[in-house]
């Protein structure tokens, strides 16, 4: 239960980093680009080498690494900004409730069996990002306010890119990855959103649309370190799990949405309304009915 725990808590300090980036007006995507650029040191000082070669990219599984390291700096940046916008709780839930997809697509492509109380978990969860996702609108809107109104896709854009990711990787889990290429996999879909991200990068430096500076590389490095490690407690997490992955997984998820809101809260005071409340009351709910549905 300890992988169980620092994965909970590692998560979580991903989504509030964002908020503390915020705050000292770091640049999110620079950020972003060096935390993957960490990510990929990280894994092959942890292995003790770095685990990609040649003879990988003829395998099955490296062309979907590939994808997922763009799904992985398309959607850590959807985060980042989603943090900023609409605050630590939505961005939380809109992501670990997306869960759901990976379920839908479980029943289409495997043939999984949803019914019952687990049925009714993923339709609770869909009220339940509407609810706290939901925000009381202000009795006169602001020019700044009309401009911004493109904010409120950000939770629906995180929820479906992040449900995809999680399909995407299990899915290829299922089909490709082993105990001996895990490790590479991991690290070249880190290295995959590392060298996108990175020339995207250099050609905003070259075109003056960036500036480098350093507490955006110290913050890339302070995210990096604990985004890989927390990838790793999941992983030792679901191998080591008293429960299936389809209750391990949603069990996760479900300590980071309370957690991660519970933290914002009571650091950043971020202001909740009741509706908001109810939202992440019955987001858990749904989850523990996703995972556990079948023994009600």
């Amino acid at each position: 239960m300890l992988y169980l725990f620092l994965s909970i808590i590692l998560t979580s300090y991903l989504t509030l980093a964002f908020k503390v980036c915020e705050k000292y007006r770091v640049n999110i995507f620079q950020a972003i680009v060096f935390n993957y650029i960490t990510c990929v040191i990280t894994g092959s000082v942890v292995n003790g080498f770095f685990p990609i070669n040649a003879s990988n990219i003829s395998t099955p599984w490296f062309r979907w690494a590939m994808v997922m390291g763009l799904l992985f700096v398309s959607i850590f940046t959807v985060i980042g900004i989603t943090t900023q916008k609409m605050g630590v709780a939505v961005a939380s839930v809109a992501n670990k409730l997306s869960l759901i997809i990976p379920v839908v697509l479980s029943v289409y492509l495997y043939h999984e069996s949803v019914k019952g109380w687990k049925l009714a978990g993923v339709i609770l969860a869909l009220v339940a990002v509407v609810f706290t996702c939901y925000q009381n609108a202000p009795t006169e809107t602001s020019e700044n306010e009309r401009g911004q109104k493109w904010k409120y896709l950000l939770p629906v854009i995180l929820f479906i890119g992040s449900g995809l990711l999680d399909s995407l990787i299990n899915h290829v889990q299922q089909l490709y990855v082993t105990d001996t290429n895990r490790d590479a996999y991991l690290v070249t879909g880190f290295l995959s959103a590392a060298i996108i991200g990175s020339m995207i990068l250099v050609g905003q430096y070259v075109t003056g649309k960036q500036q480098f500076s350093w507490k955006n590389l110290i913050s890339g490095i302070l995210i990096g370190i604990p985004n890989y490690f927390s990838i790793w407690c999941l992983v030792r997490f679901l191998k080591h799990s008293p429960w299936q992955s389809s209750a391990s997984i949603p069990v996760n998820n479900m300590g980071i949405v309370l957690f991660s809101s519970v933290v914002a809260w009571l650091l950043f005071k971020e202001r909740l309304s009741k509706l908001n409340w109810l939202g992440i009351l019955l987001s858990l709910i749904a989850i523990y009915l996703i995972a556990f549905g079948d023994n009600i």
